[in-house]
């Protein structure tokens, strides 16, 4: 992907590719595509050197568990999977460089691929619904916002989550309409498929995932043989390679492909195939819903030559005389106010939406500080012209010296809500940023019982269980993850504002917690979610949450809210019910409310309020907020067959890969921990699949085998009974 600012002269010709990891370029637009040989990284660097591999012990009852010794297999050395990657059919010349495996995408099979079960999403994509606005400025059905993300490296990008909290936990998902999983380069693979945890996250939440096709410049490797084997027909016509990127994103569980065709030097003829492919991919697609969104730089002469605009140059990859061709266009960083205005036009002629448009808006170099001329994309005042997509909002990670969990989304609320941390209260004026949340409608998915959020942001420096540490091991999982406030954070309060934030240095379930604190003159109302929830008689709302000590004693209340607001920016109209006190230092407490006064009223959102009498400072945690219908229900069935797919042990340390089934009945996701010898259990990961890879079991003390235990979890985090196995150590 090519840049330059915002109506300026396009750049020259981008500066050659580093022959090696040694002459590797500054961190730039580029980096990631051309990286090429010496990627590796991840979890695979906490095994070390090549480990004996051992085959799998059979399922031990759960009350005995005694494996006999491991027989040797025929495992692979490093057992960790991968997010996969590949070249459309012939591959680059030479030898790949370490960690990296080239591979066809026209010989894969789901049978052949050894990590599917690791990569798979289980989770549906979510309806959404758009609530009231809270700012006046905010525009329902208008700009989308299409987010451009590498997540790691295109080879040796652990496939579910990493030992480490160092790592971009994307929670704005409320603004966002298409992910991209960004990444690939001619020295490892250029179609690249989203990992299983950033595809569940985004599905909770109503999120489309999009798989990368990346056909390089020249100057960064690429080669046009490449794009002519994407584009190949077979014998009876077809698009073999067509074909396969619609069996990797059914096999996966995400949601279509962006086309990125950057590499020059072909012809008419070869854009007119382009085309024809583009046809034939969205047509295999269809009855999976699966969409395409092309990137503005291959046109209609089959040259690469960037518009910055939709015109009579590019249209036809977009709509053509038969047609749709692709679902959005992603517009080169080229635009103008002008030729994005053309564009819109244009669009519309066609008889399609100017929103499925994205104006690219680059954030990898400088975040907020950006030069952006928004009037141009969405306007104050007046219509959006477009949508507009971000490429690599990662920076707010990346740009960071502290990268700690809090200092990651201190950083990352400011990028998608502005300044004032408040969608509802922009910074007067701005500061030349344009948050999201300041011009684009947030949604929610939350629209059906039970529903329940403990504030869990998909990583975290420990891992908490009913308020108690069950591992003081850094963790990063997205699939974990649970629906966020999409608002952070809409405040009412008549005194001083305290500070809203998502805290990991206490948690009731998962990594973190709501935290409020600050001094407090008048009763401080939090705005939560959004919903759409029909209220049964038996409809409970439980309330978990703690003052720290030398925190001032609050009065607490719970806000249901039977009416949205009268228009954009006005307040929600709560009821309020009491929740107890949250007295300083007394641990983590339940509050239950009845909603049966609220009887078959819809619920439109949810909200905490605070309340400190004569004033004082608080300190005020909330663990976890629940919605749910009273009656009995049982808790979820327990998984089964737990079985150690494969296992590579090296002095008293392990990796290991496990699988089981999943037993008929809702599931939210499965938790896996360790039974110590002391009876005491380990949580050891997380994954909404039915495969988990550990990257480090270390044997505990002289024990005779490592027992494992996998639990079904629901959307209430009630947890199943245990399935159990074991591996033996090496004596």
């Amino acid at each position: 992907m090519s840049e330059s600012g915002n109506g300026a002269r396009p750049r020259t010709s981008p500066p050659p590719r580093s022959p090696s990891p040694d002459g590797a370029p500054p961190p730039t637009r580029r980096r990631i595509l051309a990286a090429g040989a010496g990627a590796a990284g991840g979890a695979a660097a906490l095994l070390g050197a090549p480990l004996a591999a051992y085959a799998a012990a059979p399922d031990p009852s759960p009350s005995a568990p005694s494996p006999a010794p491991l027989r040797p297999s025929a495992a692979p050395a490093d057992p960790a999977p991968y997010a996969s990657y590949w070249f459309p059919d012939s591959l680059p010349h030479g030898t790949p460089g370490p960690g990296i495996v080239w591979r066809s995408l026209r010989q894969w099979t789901p049978e052949s691929d050894r990590d599917l079960a690791h990569n798979t999403s289980t989770v549906p994509l979510a309806a959404r619904f758009a609530p009231v606005p809270v700012h006046p400025a905010v525009r329902a059905g208008q700009a989308r916002i299409a987010s451009l993300v590498s997540f790691g490296p295109t080879s040796q990008n652990p496939s579910q989550g990493v030992p480490t909290a160092d790592t971009y936990a994307l929670t704005h998902w409320a603004y966002i309409d298409e992910l991209v999983f960004w990444g690939g380069s001619a020295g490892e693979g250029i179609v690249l498929a989203p990992n299983a945890p950033v595809v569940d996250a985004a599905h909770r939440n109503g999120v489309r995932v999009l798989g990368n096709v990346f056909l390089p410049p020249v100057a960064y490797g690429g080669d046009l043989q490449w794009t002519r084997d994407l584009v190949q027909r077979d014998a009876p016509g077809r698009f073999p390679i067509a074909e396969q990127l619609v069996r990797v994103a059914v096999a996966y569980g995400f949601d279509g492909w962006f086309v990125n065709a950057e590499t020059d030097g072909g012809d008419s003829a070869l854009a007119t195939r382009m085309r024809e492919f583009l046809r034939a991919l969205r047509a295999a697609g269809a009855p999976h819903g699966l969409r395409i969104t092309w990137y503005d730089a291959m046109n209609s002469t089959g040259r690469v030559g960037w518009q910055g605009a939709l015109n009579p140059l590019n249209q036809e990859f977009f709509e053509d005389r038969t047609g749709r061709v692709a679902d959005t266009v992603f517009v080169d960083f080229r635009w103008s106010a002008q030729s994005l205005a053309e564009s819109a036009g244009l669009a519309e002629r066609l008889g399609r939406s100017r929103h499925e448009l994205w104006a690219a808006v680059d954030a990898e170099s400088r975040g907020w500080d950006s030069a952006v001329d928004w009037e141009a994309i969405v306007p104050r005042g007046r219509d959006h012209v477009v949508s507009y997509g971000f490429y690599r909002p990662e920076w707010t990670r990346n740009h960071l010296a502290d990268r700690s969990p809090a200092a990651f989304h201190r950083a990352d609320d400011r990028f998608w809500t502005g300044a004032s941390l408040d969608p509802a209260r922009p910074a007067p004026g701005g500061d030349g940023w344009r948050a999201p949340a300041t011009v684009v409608a947030d949604r929610s998915t939350v629209a059906a019982l039970p529903f329940a959020c403990s504030f869990n942001t998909g990583h975290g420096e420990r891992w908490y269980e009913r308020g108690e540490v069950v591992s003081d091991t850094p963790w990063s999982h997205l699939g974990l993850q649970d629906r966020l406030p999409g608002r952070r954070w809409v405040v009412e309060t008549a005194g001083p504002r305290p500070s809203v934030t998502l805290d990991f240095a206490r948690a009731w379930r998962g990594g973190s917690c709501l935290l409020v604190a600050g001094p407090l003159t008048a009763p401080a109302a939090v705005g939560l979610h959004g919903t759409r929830l029909a209220l049964p008689r038996s409809g409970v709302l439980e309330l978990v949450h703690c003052a720290d000590p030398g925190s001032a004693p609050a009065t607490v209340e719970v806000g249901v809210a039977v009416r949205e607001p009268a228009g954009p920016g006005l307040p929600v109209p709560y009821t309020w019910f009491a929740a107890g006190t949250a007295a300083p230092g007394a641990g983590w407490r339940t509050a239950r409310v009845g909603l049966s006064s609220l009887a078959g009223r819809t619920a439109y959102g949810l909200a905490v309020r605070i309340t400190v009498r004569g004033g004082g400072a608080v300190s005020w945690r909330v663990g976890a907020l629940s919605v749910r219908d009273a009656t009995a229900r049982p808790r979820p069935s327990a998984p089964h067959a737990l079985t150690v797919d494969a296992a590579a042990e090296q002095h008293g340390t392990a990796a290991v890969r496990l699988s089981w089934r999943r037993s008929p009945g809702p599931v939210r996701h499965h938790e896996l921990h360790r039974l110590l010898p002391d009876g005491t259990r380990r949580f050891l990961g997380g994954t909404c699949g039915t495969a988990l890879y550990l990257p480090t079991v270390v044997r505990a003390g002289r024990e005779r085998a490592a027992v494992f235990e996998v639990r079904a979890v629901d959307e209430l985090y009630a947890v199943s009974a245990p399935a159990r196995t074991a591996l033996a150590w090496a004596r």
